[in-house]
């Protein structure tokens, strides 16, 4: 895995909070989930849970996983609403972000479930979710 680049996301979700007209208040934290001190951190270029990066992107109006393209020297993908559908949002993520997203969310939830599993039985379980949610079509 490649650094992170923390001070380049601080930069970049400033930037867009700032083009957003957000502020950084607890109000708007709290709507997206997370806190005023998360929010912070990120902008201060300091790291936080990863679970916390999906709440970031939804703040800033990011397709889930931008924060995390970001920190791995890619571009945030806007989301954007579907004409006459109110609620639904259509994002562009590659097939490889999308599969690289379903392996990290499958490994965050077997650490946080599980005791004793080694990393390797971890990403083997993690790359067979995501083979048997393409085999279902759901991919």
């Amino acid at each position: 895995m490649a650094p992170r680049d923390l001070h380049r996301l601080a930069e970049v979700a400033q930037k867009r909070r700032h083009d957003l007209g957000l502020a950084l208040n607890d109000k708007n934290a709290q709507a997206a989930g997370t806190s005023k001190g998360t929010w912070q951190r990120v902008e201060r270029g300091e790291a936080i849970r990863p679970t916390n990066y999906v709440k970031i992107d939804g703040l800033l109006k990011w397709a889930p996983g931008s924060c995390t393209a970001v920190l791995e020297g890619g571009e945030p993908v806007p989301a954007a609403p579907l004409e006459g559908a109110p609620g639904v949002v259509v994002t562009e993520l590659t097939p490889e972000l999308l599969d690289e997203e379903a392996r990290d969310v499958v490994q965050l939830a077997a650490i946080a479930t599980t005791s004793g599993l080694t990393s390797d039985e971890i990403r083997a379980l993690s790359d067979r979710v995501v083979a048997d949610l393409k085999a279902r079509g759901l991919f």
